[in-house]
C-alpha cells in the first residue's frame, strides 16, 4: 500500500489532512521559506487533534543548509524538548559548505533523536552527488529522504528518483516531493515506484491544503 505525507503549515491544514486519508502530516511553519521547525504550541495542539503519524521540522531558518555551531546546538535543543511530546518522527538535512552532507551533525541529530524515525529532507537537492549523497544519508541512519530528484520539482527529476529508488534497493525510502500533485502523481509512481510521495497539497495560493486534492492523490495512488 502505497502512502502520502502532506506537508502542513498550520493546524487546519494538518486536520484536512487526516480528514482527507493522509497517511502522516510533516509540520512546520514558515511557508515562503520552505519551513522552519514549528513552535511548541502549535505542535501540541496537532497532536491533541491527530491520531495519524506527526513528523516536526526542524529547521532554525530559512535560507542554505549550513549552520553554525549556535543554529546546530539550537536544532539539538528542539529535538530533545519536541521528543518529550511523543511526535512520530522528525525533518532535518544538514550540509558541508561543499554541497557534501554533514555526516558527523546528522548522525548527532538521528542519535539524538531516536527511538524516533528521521526523514532528510530537501536539502538533498542541493547536493553536488546525489549517488554519494545518498550513500552517505544511509550511513547517518535516516530512514527517509524527501527529494524532487535534485531539480526544481519532481517531474523534472523523475529520472534521478527512479535511480535513487533503485540505488537505494530497500534500505532507505526515497520519498518523492516538490511540485507533487494529483495531476501528475500517476505518471510519476510508474516511472518512480516509490512506497512514500509527499506533497503540501495547496492549490490555491494560500497556505490551506485541499481537501479534494488529498482524496484524488490517495485514489490516484492506490489505483
Amino acid at each position: 500500500m502505497k502512502k502520502i505525507e502532506i506537508a502542513c503549515f498550520n493546524l487546519e491544514s494538518a486536520l484536512i489532512a487526516q480528514k482527507a486519508g493522509a497517511d502522516r502530516v510533516e509540520l512546520c511553519a514558515d511557508m515562503s521559506v520552505g519551513g522552519t521547525t514549528p513552535k511548541i504550541e502549535k505542535i501540541q495542539k496537532a497532536l491533541e487533534h491527530l491520531t495519524i503519524d506527526l513528523y516536526v521540522m526542524i529547521r532554525p531558518r530559512g535560507g542554505n543548509f549550513v549552520y553554525s555551531e549556535a543554529e546546530f546546538e539550537q536544532m539539538k535543543s528542539e529535538i530533545v524538548t519536541i521528543k518529550k511530546l511523543r511526535v512520530n518522527g522528525f525533518v532535518f538535512g544538514i550540509l558541508n559548505e561543499d554541497k557534501t552532507i554533514n555526516i558527523e551533525q546528522n548522525s548527532a541529530l538521528v542519535e539524538l533523536a531516536k527511538p524516533f524515525s528521521c526523514t532528510f529532507h530537501r536539502a538533498f537537492d542541493e547536493v553536488s552527488n546525489y549517488k554519494q549523497a545518498l550513500e552517505d544519508v544511509i550511513s547517518c541512519g535516516f530512514s527517509t529522504i524527501l527529494t524532487s530528484g535534485t531539480f526544481p520539482n519532481v517531474m523534472e527529476g523523475k529520472e534521478v528518483l527512479k535511480q535513487l529508488v533503485i540505488q537505494a534497493n530497500n534500505r532507505i525510502e526515497i520519498m518523492p516531493g516538490g511540485g507533487l500533485r494529483s495531476t501528475n502523481i500517476s505518471e510519476l509512481d510508474e516511472m518512480v515506484n516509490a512506497n512514500w510521495y509527499h506533497s503540501s497539497a495547496i492549490t490555491d495560493g494560500s497556505e490551506i491544503a485541499s481537501l479534494e486534492e488529498i482524496v484524488q492523490l490517495k485514489k490516484k495512488l492506490q489505483s
